[in-house]
């Protein structure tokens, strides 16, 4: 798949911000398990927390339910954050490889912190400057659980993706029984098959989600450098005020 450009970038925030508010998110992340029969040979490697084996497809999805990035073929028994660290997306991205949108303001927040673009993903990865991930859900105040509400309204778009994959590309529903070579390109067929599919004929699929035009935004210079930690608690933090709160939060 074509890496985007950083015009692509802003265009795929201001699509996640008018169908999610969350500012600034290029797109959601996540791992799903293909089912396949065990290899000749292999050990536990292949059997996931789910008891069964499988490879893991790791995927970016924007909010038109497109892949951005896949990468296919790491074992079931790998961790969502272990897989994506370790594809040539996740490498690409933190070894600041990938042509991003400089940080800047949030929507209505001109005088402001610059924040960094991020991907939003689940408890499953590892929490970092460009990846988000919902606060511990033991004793959560009222403001955190309005960042991982606001997290989940954009994360759910690859969920989303991923169902729309299985449905339409039924070989998925069953353990894929050829060699492991042949699980990755058929895996990684289904998933150009369903960009081709979802740009050249549509896919009747409700987004139930709501939005409002993004508010335009103005390169500033780069931030200093503070922790992923302050980062999540700035958004957490906007999401809770004038600035950035929603009625239905």
């Amino acid at each position: 798949m074509p890496e985007p450009d950083e015009r692509t970038w802003s265009h795929t925030a201001e699509l996640f911000y008018k169908r999610t508010h969350f500012p600034h998110c290029l797109g959601a992340v996540d791992g799903k398990h293909i089912r396949c029969e065990k290899p000749n040979g292999a050990g536990s490697e292949f059997y996931n927390y789910k008891q069964y084996h499988s490879l893991v497809l790791m995927a970016v999805a924007d909010a038109n339910y497109y892949f951005i990035s896949v990468d296919i073929g790491a074992y079931g028994s790998s961790s969502d954050s272990t897989v994506f660290k370790n594809s040539a997306f996740g490498k690409k991205l933190e070894g600041g490889q990938l042509i991003l949108p400089s940080p800047t303001y949030l929507p209505k927040d001109e005088n402001g912190e610059n924040m960094p673009y991020v991907f939003d993903g689940d408890e499953a990865f590892a929490l970092s400057e460009h990846i988000m991930r919902p606060y511990p859900r033991r004793n959560l105040s009222v403001t955190q659980r309005v960042f991982n509400y606001r997290l989940t309204l954009a994360r759910r778009f690859v969920e989303c993706t991923f169902g729309i994959l299985t449905n339409k590309w039924r070989i998925l529903h069953r353990a894929l029984d050829v060699k492991l070579t042949t699980c990755d390109q058929i895996i990684k067929a289904c998933c150009i098959l369903h960009n081709y599919v979802r740009k050249h004929d549509g896919i009747r699929f409700k987004d139930k989600l709501y939005g409002t035009e993004l508010q335009s935004l103005r390169p500033t210079p780069v931030r200093s450098r503070i922790s992923s930690i302050e980062n999540r608690q700035y958004f957490a933090e906007y999401f809770d005020s004038p600035k950035g709160s929603i009625p239905w939060q």
